[in-house]
Parts: structure tokens; C-alpha cells; sequence
């Protein structure tokens, strides 16, 4: 979508405030039950790759050649993925079954979130200024569910909390980089290094593994106290303290600066 036409997309969209009470339910007993599964753009963030190979436990390169569009976004050039629908006429999700989502407990940010939609944008003073809105769609019939939900209790039901502080973190990666970019857009080198880093996450820990990147960066912030051995296991053993450290590196590779990492090691080893 373009992104004026989005623009105009999220502001006729129906505010949701904190505290603001709703009505809905999704079951295989309402009548469109699936129905919103199909004919959709569906991107992906490198959080839900991370889940949705876990789910289907397979490498990220696996899920990347089978279930997913390369692309990019228009106004940066920092990657970005969209599920590959089936073929026409139902272009529905590949995870689509007759009794509902076949990757339910790791599908994607966007489908725990429905029938909410959520805007983000650097807060003022640090941190993420968010905004939600209700997604009413004219086949779902889930509005008239006798359940009724917040925001809060329904981000809660849908566990997601990690998706949002991850993706939150793409989301600021971005605006930084658009902040001092004056218009232009990410090389095709850096963009290349960061689809493999956020987004290929077994070929980062290769990365990691063989260039001996650890020893080449001074840790600080988060890392400060975590002896290096402690911090090379966990980022081989754990794909999400992986991602979360990946985004340290892009951000130190795209800007000689990070809240975790330093550009060299100061220390002696």
C-alpha cells in the first residue's frame, strides 16, 4: 500500500483508547470463521520468522525459500517479508486448516493483534508512542462475540508483549536510519547485512561463529556484566537473545554506535 494511501487507511480507522471496552470472539462457530485468512499482504517481522520457524521447525533459510516475498519498504530500503499466499483464486494462508490456524501458538504479530491494528512512532522523550485502532472488516462477524476485551487484556490473551518489544525495535532502527539519511535509502550492501542478520538468523549465527565477532566488539549496556563465553552460548542456544543482539550489531554497523556494543574492543582480553 502506498504510503499516503496507509496514512489515509489508519486515520479512518476507528480509535481505540486505553481503558475503551470492545466486543469480540473468534471461533470455528462463527459464520466467518477463516474467512480472514485469505487474500491477504501478510508481512512478516524478523520476530515472526523467528517464531513460525520454530513452529514448523525448520531453518529460517527453509522458511524464507517456501513461505516468503523479499521486498523492502519504499521510504528506507531496510528489508521486508511477506507470506507467500496459495495460488489464485483463494490465495489463502500455506498455514490455513480446515479447523483453523495450523501455527496458532507462533503465528505472526499481525494475526495476534487482529481485530486491533497498531501505528507506532518514536515517543517524544525516548521510547515508542503507539496507537490503536479497531480493524472492522465488512465479512467478520466476531464483533458480535458476547466477549468483551481492552486493549490491554486482549494484547495479554494473545501473548503479544515479546512481538511488540522486538518488532518496536525494527521500528526504531528505521526511524533512526530515515533521521540522519536526508532521503536516501539503505545501500544494497547494508541492506543485504541486515536481511541476514535480523531476518536469517542461522546464517548470523554462522556469522557469529566464524568471524569471531564477539572478540571484536566491546560490550556494554546490557552486556556490561556477562562474561563473553556466558554471551557466545546464549547467542548460539537462544534464537531470540540472538535477534535482540542483532539488532545491537546492525545498529553499530549502521551508525558506529550502540546502546549495547561499542565499534572496538577497549578492554583487555
Amino acid at each position: 500500500m502506498h504510503k499516503d494511501a496507509t496514512r489515509a487507511f489508519l486515520e479512518n480507522m476507528p480509535t481505540l483508547n486505553p481503558g475503551e471496552e470492545f466486543w469480540f470472539a473468534c471461533h470455528p462457530g462463527v459464520p466467518c470463521f477463516n474467512a480472514c485468512c485469505s487474500g491477504l499482504t501478510m508481512p512478516l517481522t524478523p520476530y515472526d520468522v523467528l517464531r513460525l520457524c520454530q513452529g514448523l521447525d525448520i531453518s529460517s533459510e527453509s522458511f524464507i525459500e517456501d513461505y516468503a516475498v523479499p521486498g523492502s519498504y519504499e521510504d528506507s530500503g531496510f528489508p521486508l517479508l511477506h507470506l507467500r499466499m496459495d495460488p489464485p483464486p483463494t490465495r489463502s494462508c500455506p498455514f490455513l486448516s480446515a479447523s483453523g490456524c495450523s501455527v496458532y501458538e507462533h503465528r505472526s504479530s499481525a494475526c495476534r493483534t487482529y481485530p486491533l491494528g497498531r501505528a507506532t512512532m518514536p515517543g517524544e522523550k525516548g521510547g515508542v508512542a503507539e496507537h490503536y485502532f479497531l480493524v472492522r472488516e465488512e465479512h467478520c462477524k466476531g464483533f458480535a462475540g458476547q466477549k468483551r476485551w481492552t486493549i490491554a487484556t486482549w494484547l495479554q490473551d494473545q501473548g503479544i508483549e515479546a512481538y511488540n518489544r522486538m518488532n518496536d525495535r525494527y521500528m526504531q532502527l528505521m526511524a533512526r536510519f530515515k533521521a540522519v539519511a536526508g532521503g536516501a535509502v539503505l545501500s544494497e550492501k547494508h541492506a543485504t547485512m541486515t536481511l541476514l542478520c535480523l531476518y536469517q538468523q542461522d546464517r548470523f549465527a554462522d556469522l557469529i561463529r566464524s568471524t569471531g565477532l564477539l572478540s571484536r566488539v566491546g560490550l556494554k549496556g546490557a552486556y556490561a556484566d556477562q562474561p563473553r563465553e556466558a554471551l557466545f552460548a546464549a547467542l548460539m542456544d537462544d534464537p531470540e537473545a540472538r535477534l535482540a543482539f542483532a539488532f545491537d550489531w546492525v545498529e553499530l554497523v549502521l551508525f558506529g554506535e550502540s546502546a549495547n556494543l561499542e565499534p572496538a574492543l577497549r578492554d583487555a582480553v
